[in-house]
């Protein structure tokens, strides 16, 4: 009995439920530091877990079963992609944000007020949004994903939200926007500037067609939260699950 218990245990870790312990207090007030959440894995789909269990052997996250996609003002857990430049991710953690731009949306922020499709984006009930320490509109800060442009954490975009099949328009003048995404979907350097001339993966090219859908996150403590202000994208396959119970 006590061998079934501790393989079905497992099981359901690795496929359906699990809770996760907060680490900051990028969510406050609606999840705090040191809490902990469970999260419904199958909410979304069923996936093979990233890692052999009871190792912290990584394996490819293969999608078995799909039951729906995520929505927006879900509460998600996801593996973290990386840092603004990163390709691979220096650091293996797992974070919790609210799911902002679904994929194809376009997001703006002005003076902390989030847009999307040109709707007002409801604050959350126990978000922390303190308009009296806003950034200035054109205060560049370098931090910022993605870098060089004229953005901070209170004036931000507009962005669109990259999804399968979408097709952008390459140039020298665009190229920094999207050259760490594309990277990632390659999972190597595949960008690279010739002169006038963009390669990817070693041929010239005037466009990209994206090969994932990706969200865009940001934590409710909005001044003291690293979100996809500063990193980027979710790709869908870094989704754990949604957050359920504190």
């Amino acid at each position: 009995i006590l061998l079934l218990t501790f393989f079905l245990a497992i099981f359901v870790k690795a496929f359906f439920i699990e809770a996760f312990k907060i680490p900051t207090n990028s969510m406050a007030e609606t999840i705090l530091s040191g809490d902990f959440v469970l999260v419904n894995k199958f909410v979304y789909s069923i996936q093979t877990p990233s890692t052999l269990p009871l190792t912290n052997i990584k394996i490819p996250r293969l999608k078995l079963i799909s039951f729906g996609k995520p929505q927006r003002n879900d509460v998600i857990v996801f593996q973290f992609p990386g840092n603004q430049k990163e390709i691979h991710p220096s650091q293996d953690i797992t974070l919790v944000k609210r799911l902002v731009g679904l994929p194809g949306d376009n997001v703006w922020i002005i003076d902390k007020e989030v847009i999307v499709n040109n709707s007002r984006f409801d604050i959350p009930p126990k978000a922390i949004i303190k308009k009296d320490e806003s950034q200035n509109y054109g205060e560049a800060d370098d931090r910022i994903f993605p870098e060089g442009k004229n953005w901070n954490k209170d004036y931000y975009g507009p962005v669109v939200i990259p999804k399968i099949g979408m097709r952008i328009e390459i140039n020298p003048k665009n190229i920094n926007d999207w050259e760490t995404i594309i990277n990632r979907e390659f999972g190597k350097k595949a960008v690279s500037i010739e002169g006038s001339v963009i390669m990817i993966n070693g041929k010239p090219t005037r466009e990209y067609i994206f090969t994932k859908n990706y969200y865009f996150v940001l934590g409710d403590n909005r001044n003291q939260s690293s979100d996809s202000r500063y990193w980027g994208f979710v790709p869908e396959h870094l989704i754990i699950g949604r957050a359920e119970i504190i």
